[in-house]
C-alpha cells in the first residue's frame, strides 16, 4: 500500500470532509470532526484548505489532518486502519520530516484518535504525552429536556447578535458579522446550527454552535460561550442542554464536546447539563 500526502486544495476540501462525516463513531468519541473544518471556514475556504493534509491509498483518503496553528496538528484517520502499521509509520515519517509540508521544525504537538497504533509508534519515536483533554459526551435516544433559556437559531438578521454574544464569552474581536456570513456561506455549516440563549429579561446570555455529520452519527458542540455580563447563573449548562436537543432534531446519535484538562469549570458545566467524561486523553508531542 502507497500512502501519499497531499494538499487538498480547495477544490478537494468537500472530499476530505465526506471522510471525516463517514468516519464519525460513538467508539471513537474524541476525533477531528466535520464541524472542527466547518468551524474554521469562518477564516474562508482558501485558508481552511491552506490548514488540511490528506493521506490517501490507491484514491481512497485514509488520513486526514488539520493545522490548528502552525505546529498543531489534529488527525484522525479511517478506523478500519487505526492499528495499520504502514499507515503508522507513514505517518511518523511525514510528520518528522519538515520538507513533506506537514508540521514545521521544532516542537510540535498532535491530536491522534484513541485506539490509534501511530500513538505507541509516535511514543518509541521519542514523541512525549502533551496536553490532557477531557472528552463528554450525552446519548441522545432520549428526549432532551427543556434548557429553560429561549433558543433561538441564529440567522442573517441575528448574526450581529450571536457574534457580540461570542466576542463577550471569548474577549475575541475577531468573530464579526461579516466573519459569521462567511462561515455560514461555507458547504459543512449546511449541516450545523448557531444557538442563540435568551434570559427571561430576553437579553442574549448564551450562545453555541453544533454539527452534525449525519443521521446516526455523533454531532459536535464546538464553540459554546456565555455572555460576561451573564455568568455564574447557569446559562452554559443551559445552552449546552439546548445543543444536545438541537442535534437530537438533526439526526444525531449522540453530542460531543471536549474540555482542556485544566478547564475544569468547562468539564463540570458539561457534566451538569447531562455529558458523561471519558477517560482523559493526552495529545503527543514531538520534542524540539
Amino acid at each position: 500500500m502507497t500512502i501519499v500526502v497531499n494538499e487538498p486544495g480547495v477544490d478537494g476540501l468537500t472530499e476530505a470532509v465526506d471522510a471525516l462525516r463517514a468516519w464519525q463513531d460513538d467508539r471513537t468519541p474524541f476525533q477531528l470532526h466535520p464541524g472542527d473544518l466547518g468551524w474554521a471556514w469562518a477564516l474562508g475556504a482558501e485558508k481552511v484548505a491552506a490548514a488540511v493534509r490528506t493521506w490517501s491509498a490507491d484514491g481512497r483518503i485514509v488520513a486526514v489532518g488539520y493545522l490548528d496553528g502552525p505546529d498543531v496538528l489534529r488527525l484522525t484517520t479511517a478506523p478500519d486502519l487505526r492499528q495499520d502499521e504502514a499507515l503508522a509509520r507513514q505517518l511518523l515519517a511525514d510528520f518528522s520530516d519538515p520538507g513533506r509540508g506537514v508540521l514545521p521544525p521544532g516542537e510540535a504537538g498532535l491530536e491522534v484518535p484513541t485506539g490509534a497504533l501511530l500513538r505507541e509508534v509516535l511514543l518509541e519515536a521519542g514523541w512525549n504525552p502533551g496536553a490532557p483533554w477531557t472528552p463528554l459526551r450525552r446519548d441522545l435516544t432520549a428526549p432532551v429536556e427543556d434548557s429553560g433559556l429561549r433558543i433561538e437559531v441564529a440567522g442573517p438578521r441575528t448574526a450581529a447578535t450571536r457574534t457580540a454574544v461570542h466576542r463577550s464569552a471569548f474577549g475575541s474581536p475577531m468573530f464579526t458579522e461579516e466573519v459569521w456570513h462567511v462561515l455560514a456561506a461555507g458547504p459543512v455549516y449546511a449541516d450545523a446550527r448557531c444557538l442563540i440563549g435568551y434570559d427571561d429579561q430576553d437579553n442574549a446570555v448564551a450562545a453555541a454552535t453544533v454539527w452534525s455529520a449525519g443521521p446516526g452519527k455523533p454531532g459536535l458542540l464546538e464553540p459554546m460561550g456565555v455572555h460576561a455580563d451573564h455568568r455564574g447563573r447557569g446559562h452554559g449548562r443551559a445552552i449546552s442542554v439546548a445543543a444536545a436537543a438541537a442535534l437530537r432534531e438533526m439526526g444525531a446519535c449522540s453530542a460531543l464536546v471536549a474540555a482542556e484538562g485544566s478547564n475544569t469549570g468547562a468539564a463540570a458545566t458539561y457534566r451538569a447539563a447531562g455529558y458523561e467524561p471519558s477517560p482523559e486523553r493526552l495529545d503527543i508531542v514531538r520534542p524540539a
